[in-house]
């Protein structure tokens, strides 16, 4: 859907984007992630053609991008921009249209989306009158009515209570099962976890990361297990060092917490046979690094990682 060849942005003395390229799969739901100032939104911005890049390409479904490509995109920006005079039906309609709908087309549109999420009765009400979730909503519809291609989220979720947090996810998953593929920029990584299929990390205007959300986590293994016991905690001083660390090993005499790390050349089922005979397991997993351990591994790596920002 979208090829992005080594992208470069400058603004006055300050390089935003540093040959940042990455492919992003149609049907695909693609996590654009990095901490502030990592050069996000100004990938968002040329994508959308709000400014152009100094160097590198951008293609659309194999086309070079050009202003045709503006009616097939919908773009939910983070800083929202709605008319707080305006009356909401009409404002939608508005923005319906200059995304080339004709105004029966739109009404059409509007309506359908203003029912499915249940706010028919704001047809009247002005933006101001409402709360920043409820502006969320109407954003959210003026961002897709024109059943766009390629939709790009910037942090989609903030504004919204938990209810309406998971209405807009489940919309979004419901138009990316129909084919729109997605760019969701965001700095909540269990939404990350949950919704993408791919990713890219930005930092310090440069891709440190980027590859499919399974291969990363796989990449990042650590071969450490958590089992959970009833009875006293085991006895592991003959294997300890030699088929695995021990990280935690803890009972209260009833129940009990054992982490290890297994070194190398042993499996998982080479620690089974050892913990049987000692312990009743009722629970055993591999402890798989999430995307925020591995984000804030990268970043840190990279190096300039404030901690504040997240």
């Amino acid at each position: 859907m979208l090829s992005i060849r080594n992208i470069v942005k400058q603004y006055a003395n300050h390089t935003a984007l540093d040959g940042v390229s990455m492919e992003i799969e149609k049907g695909s739901i693609f996590g654009l992630l990095g901490p502030n100032g990592a050069g996000k939104t100004s990938l968002i911005r040329i994508i959308n053609q709000i400014t152009a890049p100094d160097s590198g390409e951008v293609f659309f479904n194999g086309e070079k991008l050009n202003p045709n490509h503006i009616s097939k995109i919908g773009y939910l920006p983070e800083e929202r921009g709605l008319y707080k005079k305006m009356e909401i039906g009409e404002q939608v309609l508005y923005l319906a249209q200059l995304k080339g709908l004709s105004r029966p087309m739109a009404i059409q549109c509007v309506k359908y989306w203003f029912e499915k999420l249940e706010i028919q009765s704001w047809w009247h009400k002005k933006v101001e009158e409402l709360s920043k979730g409820m502006q969320q909503k109407v954003q959210f519809v003026a961002t897709v009515l024109h059943d766009p291609e390629l939709l790009i989220l910037d942090e989609p979720f903030s504004g919204f209570d938990p209810i309406n947090a998971e209405t807009i996810k489940n919309e979004i998953l419901e138009l990316n099962q129909k084919g729109t593929t997605i760019i969701f920029s965001t700095h909540r990584m269990e939404s990350v976890e949950e919704l993408c299929d791919s990713i890219a990390l930005l930092n310090k205007s440069q891709k440190i990361l980027d590859g499919k959300v399974k291969d990363i986590k796989h990449s990042y293994r650590t071969d450490t297990y958590k089992i959970n016991f009833s009875g006293p905690a085991p006895s592991l001083n003959s294997e300890a060092g030699t088929l695995f660390d021990v990280i935690e090993n803890t009972s209260d005499g009833e129940y009990g917490k054992l982490t290890v790390k297994m070194l190398k050349d042993y499996s998982s089922n080479d620690l089974l046979k050892i913990l049987i005979p000692k312990i009743s397991i009722h629970g055993f997993e591999e402890v798989i690094p999430s995307i925020n351990d591995i984000f804030i591994t990268k970043v840190k790596e990279s190096g300039n990682f404030l901690p504040h920002e997240h």
